[in-house]
């Protein structure tokens, strides 16, 4: 019985389609660019400017005085600030070392408990210990409460970024490169380092960025287990800050004249947008670097 045969034509869009297409993304690209270049603006945008005309694409009136009630919390902002990267870092590459490496462990058919660790990883993925054993353990078990590590260490492994390195080393490293290694005498370790990794960058640079604004963004495990002011997260500081701003705010009549008549001054909604604006600027300002290799990674899969 003769195979059939089906013929696979590409197909080009003509010079005006792709100019359609090209101004479509365009404005895609604007229209998602646009809401955090207002919120700049409205950050130097002063009070009385916004009480009058509102929100403005280019305010009325410009005032740096949300900054300079920042700059009134610049120890607490730096410390928070160092802080917040040392756990980017230090959580990143322990998170890429760790989803690396069982990626591609579970990828090697040859392995014998391949299936078994796969089935594992899927596992904590449908079913989760709950917040209350979380809490135990990284302050019974692990004796991490007030320390930097318990900023790391919950947000580790990920089954969802194990899958992405698994499959990423399924579709891009052949075995017979591996077979190939091991016969002119690589070991593990080296085929690992030498060969996989170099060819890894998009995935390894998709998962990167992922852990990175995991943990920039992250405040939920500094209010859990952190009681000290120095190790406060940049994310969890900001909001406690804005926490006080609205308190004062709510509760001006509490507190005297000149207070009162300062709380009343405050520009909220700039203020609002300048801690906007200082939590993303780094993160803005790195994603161009990681855009080629992100798209990369997200497509791995896509494409059999």
């Amino acid at each position: 019985m003769r195979k059939k045969k089906y013929d696979f034509n590409v197909v080009a869009i003509s010079k005006r389609s792709n100019i359609v297409v090209s101004v479509i993304i365009g404005i895609i690209a604007i229209s998602c660019i646009t809401p955090y270049l207002i919120a700049f603006l409205i950050s130097f945008a002063s009070k009385s400017s916004i009480d009058m005309y509102g929100y403005q694409l280019i305010p009325s009136a410009f005032s740096l005085e949300s900054y300079k009630i920042l700059s009134l919390f610049g120890t607490e902002i730096r410390n928070a600030y160092l802080t917040t990267i040392f756990v980017v870092v230090v959580g990143t590459v322990l998170v890429l070392l760790i989803t690396t490496t069982y990626g591609y462990v579970i990828s090697r058919r040859d392995f014998r408990w391949s299936k078994h660790l796969t089935f594992y990883v899927f596992l904590t993925m449908l079913f989760s210990a709950g917040m209350v054993p979380n809490y135990m353990i990284i302050t019974r078990v692990l004796n991490l409460k007030n320390t930097v590590w318990a900023l790391i260490v919950p947000a580790l492994v990920n089954p969802y970024w194990i899958i992405i390195a698994k499959t990423f080393f399924q579709m891009t490293v052949p075995k017979e490169i591996i077979e190939s290694a091991k016969i002119d005498g690589a070991t593990e370790m080296t085929i690992y380092r030498k060969i996989v990794m170099p060819v890894s960058l998009p995935v390894i640079a998709t998962i990167g960025l992922f852990s990175t604004i995991g943990y920039w963004n992250s405040w939920f495990e500094a209010m859990l287990y952190i009681d000290v002011d120095y190790l406060n997260s940049l994310q969890y500081l900001l909001i406690r800050i804005q926490a006080n701003i609205d308190f004062l705010i709510k509760n001006a009549s509490l507190i005297g004249p000149e207070a009162q008549s300062m709380v009343q001054n405050l520009p909220k909604q700039s203020f609002m947008m300048a801690l906007m604006v200082v939590s993303t600027l780094p993160l803005v300002l790195a994603y161009p670097y990681f855009q080629r290799y992100i798209v990369g990674g997200l497509t791995i899969g896509s494409v059999k």
